[in-house]
């Protein structure tokens, strides 16, 4: 009796070892350094009877992996490791593979590759994985149209690690997980939920934005990624909220956290407003928790409300350096204290104004107050207040508190504050910081509002403002009206250029369609919380971003800690700046302004100036958005791009690498991974973080910021031979370079838990 195979279907074959030489072969076709002769033999398949068509592929798939990193022998007798990064994608035509043989058997198909379109999108509309209004808005004609134009070839772009993590976290899926939708299909359903706000040109724009994606010269955001297309289509990444000093502001910012948590996103919070501990209420002296019990609450939630069952919530609280709880506030997060004032699981994120880092470099004096108590005595809240550049609002304020000698208030010393927050850094990464008078100078809305804080990944700048509550209505038979006044709800809505594929001379042509799904994103977007709704309409913000910028470093054969590296910044980030601009003043010919547009710095020409945009295009340009007004109140932001970046195969946001090769281990399965087109060419341009001088990423992020309206998710990366003063003048430097937010001090002995809401 000869060994018998079983099939995908359940059916059982003899044995052909043929067939699994002609899957290699597809696998090794026309890539280069990987022979299908080797992959056979190293795999070692000792074929058994009953033995699975699929066990049999993922030892192949397995064996593809381990030969991307090798150990050899040199000349001398020295144990090296050599990379051939093809293999990688040997592995993922094996993977491919894999994937076609499913679908065509769960979608009932003869035939290898892609099956009908049409017949995907009517099959799972019916089974509630796709919204109903794909095939309301397309006819049959034009989703035939393009699904004839899904170029299958576009899946050997993926190396293995980007086609599987699209394939198990993005792709939908049958109820039991079985494989429906291929990854062309992912992208050009996104593509067509995209393109419906186009109308009549809806075609044309749905396949200019499928090759964008297919090809791999952008990222969507991961809600998108994993939304366009489905019955709940929450299109966005992050959200911001103010919490007002009430009870009821309280608890309906935690409300809306789970909603946010619950649809796939994140939530920043502003607590700055909220009193401190041993404060008043309603005259009863020393009455109030202080913030801890807040965040404490809002971590709960954070851990109830998972993201769809994904991750656990995410979301991040930000205090003023100035709150009288700040101490408790930097604790958060360490492992040292009462357990009972924690939260684990949130980040932490601190509001820093320019004072106070003049006074720490003067090495002065430090005073903490509790908002409730400077409201009462001085009448203003000191945190609606910010310094311009020819206005010190916040400053005249502040020192007008410490002058009051009816305010009580602790003073502590600048730089012990520093030493709390460097202690905390150094052990849990956060708090990320807030430059609060650098953020809202550069505010193009600030004639319409204020900036407290950021998202969680510190990329978000953009207005905001608490919801107030106003009356519940008398009951009229079981319904009870409840009357508020929205506030500024911030939503994040993302996507990056891929820096790793495309070409400075090419954003003149990707740039405008990014825009434009940025744009649709907010016209489409079914927003879990209506606040959200009406900020987004009313400011129509966007975040366009870059991942793969240490791939274009090193295309360009350009070294991290190089002067060509800083100007290079300063040239490709201004023309990323012009080309945006541009295209939302020419989306604003054609659908209109942003309502809040009057009176912006876009209008009056001041965003223009202080950036010192003076070359005739850019006075040009400046003139056009003037007559014309421009389509998204906020423009660009640069996202971390952490599980996205993966997907298009290149480095993650503006960092660089953080190992050229390493072999990651997962529930028991080896798995080496590289640097995108690591080579002998460019092995030393792929320096690693921990290894470069943070001079040289500081001044970079400064050139770079010059040109983002928005803000930078911006890393720090330390050692554990780093001196204090070495990282606390990383931090003045960051201040000094006009950087706006920092996200992680990446400490080389932590690993941090990355958030993927933010990948875009």
């Amino acid at each position: 009796m000869g060994i018998k195979i079983i099939k995908r279907d359940g059916s059982e074959e003899e044995l052909s070892v043929d067939k699994t030489k002609k899957v290699v072969a597809f696998a090794c076709n026309d890539v280069d350094g990987c022979d299908p002769y080797e992959l056979e033999m190293d795999a070692k398949i000792q074929f058994r009877d009953k033995m699975t068509t699929k066990e049999i592929q993922k030892t192949l798939i397995q064996t593809a992996i381990e030969k991307v990193i090798s150990t050899e022998e040199d000349a001398f007798g020295n144990i090296v490791k050599k990379t051939n990064i093809n293999w990688q994608y040997v592995a993922a035509r094996l993977l491919i593979y894999d994937l076609y043989k499913e679908a065509a058997i769960n979608r009932k198909y003869h035939h290898f590759g892609y099956g009908d379109f049409y017949s995907l999108l009517q099959e799972l509309t019916a089974q509630n994985l796709y919204g109903k209004y794909l095939l309301e808005v397309y006819t049959e004609q034009e989703i035939q149209e393009l699904g004839n134009y899904i170029d299958g070839n576009r899946d050997y772009l993926f190396n293995y690690d980007g086609l599987n993590l699209l394939a198990k976290r993005y792709l939908v899926k049958g109820i039991n997980g079985q494989v429906l939708e291929l990854p062309q299909e992912r992208f050009l359903i996104i593509a067509m939920h995209l393109a419906i706000p186009e109308k009549d040109k809806k075609v044309y724009y749905a396949k200019k934005f499928y090759d964008l994606m297919s090809k791999l010269k952008m990222t969507v955001a991961t809600p998108t990624l994993a939304n366009a297309g489905t019955p709940f289509y929450q299109l966005s990444s992050c959200f911001i909220s103010t919490v007002g000093d009430n009870l009821w502001s309280i608890y309906d910012v935690n409300q809306k956290f789970a909603q946010v948590s619950k649809h796939g996103g994140a939530l920043g919070i502003y607590i700055g407003k909220v009193r401190a501990l041993n404060s008043e209420i309603r005259g009863n002296k020393n009455s109030s928790g202080g913030v801890i019990p807040w965040v404490r609450l809002y971590n709960d939630t954070a851990i109830a409300v998972d993201q769809l069952g994904r991750r656990k919530g995410s979301g991040c609280v930000t205090l003023d350096i100035w709150h009288k709880d700040l101490h408790d506030f930097l604790d958060l997060k360490t492992n040292n204290g009462d357990d009972r004032r924690k939260a684990h699981d949130l980040y932490t994120a601190i509001s820093v104004p320019n004072l106070f880092m003049e006074r720490l470099q003067e090495r002065k004096d430090w005073s903490l107050f509790d908002p409730y108590e400077v409201q009462k005595t001085m009448g203003y809240c000191l945190e609606d207040y910010f310094d311009d550049f020819d206005n010190h609002a916040f400053t005249e304020r502040y020192q007008a508190c410490e002058a009051n000698a009816h305010l009580p208030r602790i003073t502590v010393s600048c730089l012990d504050i520093m030493k709390k927050v460097l202690k905390s850094a150094v052990e849990t990464g956060t708090p990320f910081i807030f430059f609060r008078d650098t953020v809202n100078r550069a505010n193009p809305n600030k004639h319409a509002g204020i900036i407290y804080s950021s998202n969680l990944c510190q990329e978000i700048a953009q207005n905001m403002s608490e919801t107030n509550f106003v009356q519940d209505e008398n009951p009229i038979g079981n319904e009870i009206l409840t009357k508020v006044i929205a506030g500024d709800m911030v939503t994040c809505n993302l996507n990056s250029i891929n820096l790793g594929k495309v070409t400075k001379e090419e954003l003149k042509d990707c740039i405008p369609l990014q825009i434009r799904m940025l744009d649709n994103v907010i016209t489409l977007n079914n927003l879990p919380v209506l606040d959200a709704r009406l900020t987004s309409d009313k400011y129509r913000a966007i975040g366009l971003g870059t991942s793969g910028y240490h791939h274009y470093l090193v295309n360009h054969k350009i070294a991290w800690e190089s002067e060509q590296h800083l100007q290079e910044a300063d040239a490709l980030y201004e023309e990323i700046a012009y080309q945006a601009i541009k295209a939302s003043m020419e989306l604003a010919k054609e659908k209109g302004a942003y309502p809040m547009f009057k009176g912006s710095a876009w209008a009056d020409g001041s965003y223009f100036i202080q950036r010192g945009y003076t070359t005739d295009r850019w006075k040009k340009l400046q003139k056009e958005v003037a007559q014309f007004g421009i389509r998204n109140g906020y423009i660009m932001a640069i996202a971390p791009t952490g599980s996205t970046s993966n997907i298009a195969n290149t480095t993650a946001g503006i960092d660089p690498i953080f190992k050229k090769f390493f072999v990651e281990e997962k529930k028991g399965i080896y798995a080496p991974k590289t640097a995108p087109d690591l080579s002998d060419e460019n092995f030393w341009l792929y320096k690693e973080a921990h290894a470069i001088d943070q001079t040289w990423s500081i001044r970079a992020c400064g050139m770079r910021q010059r040109h983002i309206d928005q803000a930078q998710s911006f890393n720090l990366y330390i050692t554990p031979e780093l001196k204090a003063t070495e990282i606390l003048d990383m931090y003045i430097r960051s201040w000094q370079e006009g950087i706006k937010t920092i996200y992680y001090i990446r400490n080389k002995s932590l690993e941090m838990d990355e958030c993927t809401s933010c990948s875009s």
